[in-house]
């Protein structure tokens, strides 16, 4: 099954984080109710993912830190 997913960059040498994740179906996309509200779910992950980028300090071209934050509870990942 297709799935969207928003990552944020991590400025170092591993992957970066999945801030959202969640599988549809062509079908889903047919209410326009669950398509405002994917829109929704993913404008609020896209702002997360900025949130953690910003965050990242770097420390060195090597190696990165990220700085620690309360969580917003939005990361979501439907199934």
């Amino acid at each position: 099954m297709p799935q969207i997913l928003v990552v944020a960059d991590s400025q170092t040498e591993t992957p970066g984080a999945v801030v959202y994740r969640e599988r549809i179906s062509s079908a889903d996309l047919e209410s326009a109710h669950f398509s405002g509200q994917l829109v929704e779910r993913v404008g609020w992950a896209v702002r997360d993912a900025n949130e953690l980028e910003r965050r990242f300090v770097v420390l060195s071209p090597s190696r990165s830190i990220a700085m620690t934050a309360p969580a917003r509870g939005r990361g979501v990942q439907a199934a």
